[in-house]
């Protein structure tokens, strides 16, 4: 049964009239009465300034194309990405061609093409983010500046759109549906190409993740679910499978002790992984140095655990860690790759509240806890954390070592059922039912007609 997608009825909004200034009286039904426009342009066209590619649409016989709409404003987003692009291959093999995108910093201009910077200076300075977040939260707020960055650069990015030709079209970003969904709606292939959203924040999300006009929105969690109900998406449209995980990481399976035999470590002694991030931020080195402390015996000076540092690319940090004179086995590690393999080697994992470490950590059953998190979207996962059960929130370096030191001696049975909650709050395979529903979704279009993405008159006319 084809699927159909409902849209409220309301009075047309800011952006709709910007983009009516845009592309004139552009609709639905003139665009479609191009259907079946080839890649040459007759005369007229030509005299119009106007050229149309022709996109062969879902159920032809022929690989079929997938954007992935990300952003570098934190690791996650292309995380995700990349996950969803694995998980077409290995399911799908040659049936998809998948491109993952940042459409925006390619094509667009200032501010779109600087968002990477612009937020890392601003989590930098965190203050700044909250403001940031909560601010553009009213929705007649990041209307209107959404408004503002499609008459400025929705050319632009119909340019990219264009270039890809998409079938199916994810965006992994909160930032990446409205200007593409506005191109796709004045040009009437909204009904025609597949465009989905997957949320990559586990809990408290901004506003913009969540766009009426989406085919799909997956949500990582329940709480999420109801976000989206309540910013009216539809049931038919909400689908709350997890956060997808690249399918290298889940379907890495290696018992402990040989792990553990793999990267050198103590093939006994329970051992507890430290990380900040990509960047290597947050107060790693002063819980390195009271881990180091409180997990040696102060009777027989043995060590009762180890430890693992993962300094990301923060070569200063690695540097000065390595230089310690350690009283217990510790490995300093830089920027990782095999994650899974350190997170299978260990028994407790200690990090900032970032969506897709928290996901990895669940999936290996490692109990948790969160020493950070960034106001806004990583606020809500420290109760997701909490209050199932599969680990604590402390920011005190000391108090962490104290709670790594007790799950390691007096407490390890609150550790093991830790472990077993994380274990039931995972969701693996995540990734897959992703992938499986939106090919799903590209069946129940079926052969459609051949139409055409269209170069429209300059967006930059009504500045």
């Amino acid at each position: 049964m084809v699927m159909t997608v409902a849209y409220p009825k309301k009075a047309v909004s800011l952006t709709e009239k910007v983009l009516q200034r845009v592309y004139g009286n552009h609709s639905t039904s003139s665009s479609s009465s191009n259907l079946g426009c080839s890649f040459d342009s007759d005369d007229e066209n030509e005299e119009d300034g106007e050229s149309t590619v022709e996109l062969l649409q879902i159920g032809a016989e022929r690989t079929k194309n997938v954007l992935i709409l990300m952003s570098d404003t934190g690791g996650g987003h292309r995380a995700s990405a990349e996950a969803i692009r694995d998980a077409f291959k290995i399911e799908f093999g040659d049936e998809y061609r998948v491109f993952v995108k940042d459409v925006c910093k390619e094509y667009a201009g200032w501010p779109l093409n600087d968002m990477e910077r612009s937020y890392k200076f601003m989590v930098k300075h965190v203050h700044l983010w909250k403001v940031a977040f909560h601010s553009t939260s009213p929705k007649w707020i990041h209307s209107c500046y959404l408004a503002a960055m499609a008459a400025y650069y929705a050319k632009e990015v119909e340019a990219g759109l264009m270039e890809y030709k998409p079938d199916i079209i994810i965006s992994v970003h909160p930032l990446m549906q409205h200007i593409p969904l506005w191109v796709l709606k004045w040009q009437g292939l909204q009904k025609k190409v597949i465009f989905v959203t997957v949320i990559t924040d586990l809990n408290t999300c901004h506003p913009t993740w969540f766009h009426p006009r989406v085919n799909r929105c997956y949500c990582p969690s329940k709480e999420v679910a109801k976000r989206a109900s309540y910013f009216g998406l539809e049931e038919s449209q909400i689908r709350v499978f997890g956060l997808p995980i690249r399918p290298s990481f889940v379907r890495a399976v290696i018992s402990k002790d040989n792990l553990r035999l793999e990267l050198q470590m103590d093939p006994i002694l329970p051992a507890v992984l430290l990380m900040g991030g990509g960047e290597g931020m947050g107060p790693v080195k002063e819980t390195a140095m009271a881990l180091g402390e409180s997990l040696l015996d102060k009777e027989t000076r043995k060590p009762i655990g180890q430890l693992i540092i993962i300094c990301g690319r923060n070569r200063t940090l690695a540097s000065t860690l390595q230089s310690e004179e350690w009283k217990i086995p510790v490995k300093v590690r830089g920027f990782e790759t095999q994650m899974e393999k350190w997170m299978g080697a260990c028994d407790c994992i200690i990090t900032k509240a970032g969506p897709g470490t928290i996901a990895e950590a669940l999936i290996r059953g490692l109990p948790i806890i969160l020493n950070d998190y960034i106001p806004g979207q990583e606020k809500g996962n420290v109760p997701y954390v909490v209050d199932n059960g599969a680990g604590v929130f402390t920011r005190s370096p000391k108090e962490t070592a104290r709670i790594v030191t007790e799950w390691f001696s007096t407490k390890t049975d609150e550790l093991k059922r830790m472990s077993e909650n994380a274990l039931k709050l995972a969701q693996p395979e995540a990734v897959v039912d992703i992938v499986k529903d939106i090919h799903d979704l590209a069946a129940q279009r079926g052969p459609l007609a051949r139409v055409p993405y269209m170069l429209t008159a300059s967006f930059t006319s009504i500045i």
